[in-house]
């Protein structure tokens, strides 16, 4: 990060703003390819890059930012914020079709969903994350997505889809030399493969995990242990488990890396779980006190209640069945208060992010309607002022061809006159539907007040220009007005000019064409006037 002490430029330097945000986009960079495992020492450089950047008028880089901490939350099981957070900013991207921020946010949008339970949600956030990838995106981001793709297709049921998206991601990490992410992609496969009883696959995918570890550089996790773990008790090599598992009870946890705050309680219980089939009964006490002490002092629910479970089921192994059954309908009550807990906090980070969501439907539908006109529909002059300078930017980029046409209704004040104002009301409604069907494509209909209308027409050269707008004015001649003013003929007078490279402001752009509709009125009205 730069200080704020202003030093000279040298000649031919970067000006200090566009070294500030691309410095500002190196940290953004990094903080997006720290590994998953270390996600929680993303938040604190997040939010300073977050204040960085607003400070700085990067609105994007903000965003990012804003979603790298909403990812944390979402993480930590901080559903509430980070969700509302990835909400906000998906609809800021789709308002700028900012398809970067577009596909990670659906990720982090997917994992936030499937923490909250709804799983359906969670598969389409997925797809909509992987299908609004670049063609260009390096292959470790590639394989992040289609990692949490193939997570959700696994536990919306499709466990055939998901089985080959955890390849794909698995592939596409090898090949980049990623050794941290595909060891993380071998972790839910064999976790997976666990779930379902597949132990021969389990088994291989582990062997898979100790090859990829000597890439990363580290030992394994504390939640990778507990999955090895828990494949050894399929065949019940409790021994193994026990060798496994060890460290957890170390004073000296610093051999094992423990990314979750509930990973050593959740080992603890595993291993719990490894004694007590083995029939050491109270080696399975001391590692269940330790995991209960630990889950209460951690305020960690779900562990605490699959203690009880599992107490319950050590009571029952030593023949205390009485207790064995007050244990297990504490554990239901548990489980009960749990379900009740998650519910409401579910309900309360659906209810955050759908209020988001209202919020900025409702500021996008003011929005809109600040920029139309409230009789025709049509833009209005706001609009016009605010969008015509970026359609000449555009041009400018492009070299390429904008023109801009005034229309003006020929004696409009008689049709007030000599029949009423709610008939020239729907004299102009009528003229705007007419130029709404007109306005295809790229091109912009707008009313500039009264009877005066405009379009703007995006890569229309002269001639094009030119005989589009007279397509216009016969479309209003020869439109059936007389059930509407009777004997009276609606037309048109048309001023068109043409900027042939984008060159030129919006008020001189307007200022010709408006010169043009007066050269037509001049001349005898119903008709086009161009540059040419």
């Amino acid at each position: 990060m730069t200080t704020e002490t202003a030093v000279p430029r040298a000649r031919g330097a970067a000006p200090a703003g566009e070294t500030e945000r691309a410095q500002l986009e190196a940290v953004l960079v990094e903080l997006e390819g720290r590994a998953t495992a270390k996600f929680r020492s993303v938040a604190a450089p997040a939010a300073t890059a977050e204040r960085r950047a607003v400070a700085l008028g990067h609105e994007d880089l903000a965003m990012r930012a804003r979603l790298l901490r909403a990812n944390v939350l979402v993480r930590e099981g901080r559903s509430e914020r980070g969700g509302r957070w990835a909400h906000e900013v998906l609809a800021w991207a789709g308002e700028h079709d900012d398809a970067f921020l577009l596909a990670r946010a659906h990720r982090v949008l997917s994992i936030f969903y499937r923490q909250v339970g709804d799983l359906s949600e969670g598969l389409t956030h997925a797809v909509q994350s992987y299908s609004h990838l670049a063609d260009d995106e390096p292959d470790v981001v590639r394989a992040r997505h289609l990692m949490t793709l193939a997570v959700a297709l696994d536990e919306s049921g499709s466990t055939e889809e998901g089985a080959r998206r955890f390849r794909e991601a698995l592939q596409l990490a090898s090949a980049a030399g990623d050794a941290e992410l595909a060891l993380n992609i071998l972790n839910n496969m064999a976790y997976t493969a666990y779930e379902k009883d597949d132990e021969r696959g389990a088994r291989e995918l582990v062997t898979h995990m100790r090859d990829a570890l000597a890439g990363a550089g580290r030992r394994f996790s504390a939640l990778e242990l507990d999955t090895i773990a828990r494949i050894e008790m399929m065949s019940g090599n409790y021994g193994t488990v026990e060798k496994i598992l060890h460290v957890v009870l170390d004073a000296d946890q610093a051999l094992v890396e423990m990314h979750e705050g509930d990973a050593p309680a959740v080992c603890l219980l595993t291993l719990a779980e490894a004694r007590r089939l083995d029939q050491r009964y109270a080696a399975a006490q001391e590692a269940l006190d330790a995991a209960a002490r630990m889950a209460t002092e951690r305020g960690l629910d779900r562990v605490r209640a699959q203690a009880r479970e599992e107490q319950a089921a050590l009571y029952a192994a030593t023949g205390r069945f009485e207790l064995a059954y007050e244990e297990h309908r504490a554990f239901h009550r548990a489980m009960t208060a749990l379900h009740s807990a998650q519910s409401e906090a579910r309900a309360r980070a659906l209810q955050a992010v759908f209020e988001a969501t209202e919020a900025r439907q409702a500021s996008e539908h003011f929005r809109e309607m600040a920029h139309r006109d409230a009789l025709t529909g049509l833009y209005n002059r706001r609009y016009v002022n605010g969008r015509l300078p970026a359609l000449l930017g555009e041009a400018l980029v492009r070299r390429s061809p904008i023109s801009v046409a005034m229309v003006d209704l020929d004696h409009f004040k008689q049709i007030n006159d000599r029949l009423s104002h709610s008939t020239g009301d729907a004299v102009l409604q009528q003229v705007a539907e007419l130029l709404a069907e007109f306005a295809t494509g790229p091109m912009v209909a707008a009313r500039m007040g009264g009877e005066e209308f405009l379009v703007i027409m995006p890569g229309a050269g002269a001639a094009e220009a030119a005989e589009q707008c007279e397509r216009l004015r016969r479309l209003i001649r020869d439109h059936g007005w007389e059930p509407v003013t009777g004997t009276l003929p609606v037309t048109a007078s048309i001023g068109v000019t043409t900027s042939d490279d984008g060159r030129g402001s919006p008020s001189a752009l307007l200022s010709l064409a408006d010169r043009n509709l007066y050269v037509a009125k001049r001349e005898g009205r119903d008709r086009v006037v161009t540059d040419l």
